[in-house]
Formats: C-alpha cells, sequence, structure tokens
C-alpha cells in the first residue's frame, strides 16, 4: 500500500515516514507543493498525506488543482491551522478527511486503514480511469464532472474496457460478454458501437476527438486506454 507524504516540515515529514512504513506502508515523502503536485497527478498512491502550509503550491491549491484533473486519490490534510474554514474549504475540494497538528501516528495510520476500508465498498461499483468514472448503482458514466448519455448497450461495453482499462479486447471477447450469445464473427455491431460511444464521449470532451480514449487495435479489437 502506497503513500505519497507532501510535507515541507522535515521533522513531521520523518517521523510521519518512519511511523508509517513500520506500520506496512510504502512511503515517499516530497516537502514542496510544486513537485508534489506532479506526483500525485501520476497516479500510482493509494492515499495522499497533505499538508496546507508548503512551498510553492499550498495544499488546497494542490488538491484544487488534483481534482479539477479528475485525480481521485484519497486525501488526508495535515493542518497546524486551527479556523474551521480552512477545514471545510479543503472538504468541499474533495479532501477525504483532516487531522490537526500535533497528532500521534498512529492515529494517522488508523484514518487511513478506515478511509481505504470505506473506499475499498464504493470501488466495487465505481470504475475510474482517467477523468473517466463509471457508477454502476446510477448507471451512469461521467468526464470531468460532464455525464455521457449511453443506451444499456453500450454502458456495459464501457463498463468491460474500463474495468480491463490497458488491455485488449478482442471483437469476439466483446460480443460475448456485452451481448450474452455468439455473432457471425464478420458483423460490425461492435464496430458501430464504438464509434456511436466514441462520438457521444466527443460531445462533451473536445479534446477527445484527438486523442480518443477507445483505441482500435488493428486486426484484434479495442482497448481503453490507460489514462494519467
Amino acid at each position: 500500500m502506497k503513500i505519497l507524504v507532501i510535507e515541507d516540515e522535515k521533522k513531521i515529514s520523518d517521523f510521519v515516514c518512519s511511523g508509517l512504513t513500520e506500520r506496512g506502508f510504502d512511503v515517499e515523502a516530497c516537502d514542496n507543493g510544486n513537485s508534489g503536485f506532479e506526483l500525485a497527478r501520476r497516479g500510482g498512491h493509494d492515499v495522499i498525506v497533505l499538508d496546507l502550509m508548503l512551498p510553492g503550491r499550498d495544499g488546497l491549491s494542490v488538491l484544487r488543482g488534483l481534482r479539477e484533473e479528475g485525480v481521485p486519490t484519497p486525501v488526508i490534510l495535515l493542518t497546524a491551522r486551527n479556523e474551521l474554514g480552512d477545514r471545510i474549504e479543503g472538504l468541499n475540494l474533495g479532501a477525504d478527511d483532516y487531522l490537526a497538528k500535533p497528532f500521534y501516528v498512529e492515529e494517522l495510520a488508523a484514518r487511513i486503514q478506515a478511509l481505504l476500508r470505506r473506499l475499498s465498498g464504493e470501488r466495487q461499483n465505481v470504475v475510474q480511469v482517467g477523468p473517466f468514472k463509471l457508477d454502476r448503482i446510477t448507471r451512469e458514466v461521467t468526464s470531468r464532472g460532464r455525464t455521457i448519455e449511453l443506451t444499456p448497450r453500450e454502458f456495459a461495453l464501457v463498463e468491460y474496457l474500463m474495468r480491463s482499462a490497458g488491455r485488449v479486447l478482442t471483437r469476439t471477447q466483446i460480443l460475448e460478454h456485452v451481448w450474452g450469445y455468439d455473432f457471425d464473427p464478420n458483423t460490425n455491431v461492435v464496430d458501430a458501437c464504438i464509434q456511436r460511444i466514441r462520438r457521444k464521449i466527443e460531445s462533451i470532451d473536445a479534446g477527445a476527438q484527438a486523442d480518443s480514449p477507445i483505441e482500435s487495435v488493428r486486426g484484434v479489437g479495442y482497448r481503453f486506454r490507460q489514462l494519467p
């Protein structure tokens, strides 16, 4: 389980990193907001522990930037401030929890574990790939907060591709999984459905016109790209 700690006070950073490492976490540390933002947006972390007072971009700016780019990594804020407004702003920007200094590393570790337990239950019904989020409960697919209107069949196809993001799926696999029975292998039903989905994505995301998240793999099938 990998934790990114963005904290500029060396004593606190060392204390947190040492305590979390002793408890089995894989910890990466950064001491300024600019580098921390770049590390966080690349992904690969299970939780981000983020101080509010940082050189470069402050903690709220880092958090705002991550959420605007669709980065879903859970964030726990660390703050020495006592003002209610800072905590409320952080939570409104998308923070998942906060911890006021001074604190015990045991409490931080417990909060991380509790956060991950809660999110693991939610994620069974939510798939996130870059800015694209699929919710099986509401039957919605969104990109940067905008809903992509899909038919039930289109939704099932997108879910299959997103759950296997980065993996090439053949047309036969897609037919069997999404349509549920065998079709003539020469049918173009998969291609036609993919084209409809692409147009719908492009209608709400101009950038997708040049770089669709659904890639054609010539002679094989399709895959949903791994997105940052």
